[in-house]
């Protein structure tokens, strides 16, 4: 006998015996009972049997009782969107495997995320809002190089730009990044120390300027005065989101586009710009080699990144606000999501490597920024 089916047909043995008994017990039975009470106690007695065929019966579906899991950690405005997706996978991959799988999620700031990683959580995989996040895995050696390659469109999962909300009709007149610098606009952001989305934001100020033919100091000094306007420096984008409608803080909100839609899907519409200069924002995903090879669910792991790639997931990325990038899905879109004139990318600005010694480096230029914000 198949030692799998076993706790099945041990099951079925002992509710065949039971029934063998039934006409001593009904015999026994009827003599303390009244007819009315003998008829209830017999209709409990075959109900009870069949629940327990019933439970016997889907215990022995599971041929292992022992599910396949997998840790997916990404960043702070990304649960909506997987946690739709993520059942969608699951029901595809138990249908077609023996051994049923779950998906363990956290969710964070980015960088608080990466670091948490690089401090042992044992991630399979790695879905969050910089490659440049994935590239300090890899250089600690989680990730095996070349794992841009392991997915469709390099790895980049979905895509985003900057916007900026505003309070319902514009009171303060914002129409571009310039009006952002005026002394009576109160600014809401994240952190560009702890939010992935606000090194995004951050880049977008600076581009604003350098890719339209400013100097970097003139970048300096303008993305300066913004900083100077912020009333709110929250540690990620979701909180930086909930600052400015919830607690109705600040004149504007400067934070992904994804986040503005989403607000509205939650009835909570806000009225939002997006700027015509703008950076290509891209969120990148990978699988953790060495925890999945630890953990023996690669096959899992790397079907779930294919998986959110096809046109299914996509659909589900762009219900919640994340520009999709398969392309028949980013083809149905409409003017959803307005197309921008002017973008530029990380590349443009030198790079991720560039990027980070220049700006959010120890003694970059934003903690020199930072550092003038509270001088006394």
């Amino acid at each position: 006998m198949d030692l799998l089916h076993l706790p099945l047909a041990r099951s079925h043995f002992f509710i065949l015996l039971i029934l063998a008994q039934i006409p001593r017990l009904s015999v026994e039975m009827s003599r303390f009972l009244s007819p009315n009470l003998f008829i209830r106690w017999v209709v409990a007695f075959l109900w009870g049997v069949s629940l327990s065929w019933a439970l016997a019966a889907c215990t022995g579906n599971l041929s292992n009782p022992n599910p396949l899991e997998l840790t997916l950690v990404s960043y702070m405005v990304t649960p909506s969107a997987y946690q739709e997706i993520i059942p969608q996978f699951l029901e595809i991959w138990n249908q077609q495997h023996d051994r049923k799988a779950v998906i363990r999620q956290s969710y964070g700031p980015s960088g608080t995320q990466t670091r948490t990683v690089l401090h042992g959580l044992d991630a399979d995989v790695v879905a969050l809002a910089l490659a440049l996040d994935i590239q300090q895995l890899e250089k600690e050696g989680l990730i095996e190089p070349g794992w841009e390659q392991e997915a469709p469109n390099n790895s980049i999962v979905t895509r985003s730009v900057a916007t900026i909300a505003t309070r319902p009709n514009n009171p303060k007149g914002i129409q571009t990044w310039a009006d952002l610098a005026k002394k009576d606009v109160q600014i809401v952001l994240a952190n560009p120390k702890t939010s992935g989305g606000a090194r995004w934001s951050f880049l977008a100020l600076w581009g604003s300027v350098t890719q339209t033919g400013g100097t970097p100091e003139e970048a300096r000094a303008f993305t300066q005065k913004v900083y100077e306007n912020a009333v709110v420096l929250s540690k990620d984008s979701r909180e930086a989101t909930d600052a400015f409608v919830q607690q109705r803080q600040g004149d504007v909100l400067v934070n992904y586009e994804n986040e503005m839609i989403l607000a509205g899907l939650n009835d909570r519409p806000v009225a939002y710009l997006v700027p015509q200069v703008n950076i290509a924002i891209e969120n990148a995903v990978a699988v953790i080699d060495e925890n999945v090879d630890k953990h023996g669910n690669r096959e899992l792991a790397e079907a779930f990144v294919q998986y959110l790639f096809t046109p299914e997931a996509q659909t589900v990325f762009a219900r919640y606000g994340f520009r999709p990038v398969e392309p028949t899905v980013e083809s149905n879109q409409g003017d959803r999501f307005p197309i921008v004139n002017t973008p530029f990318t990380i590349e443009d600005l030198g790079g991720w490597d560039t990027i980070q010694r220049q700006f959010f480096d120890e003694g970059a230029v934003f903690d020199e920024i930072q550092a003038t914000l509270y001088r006394p």
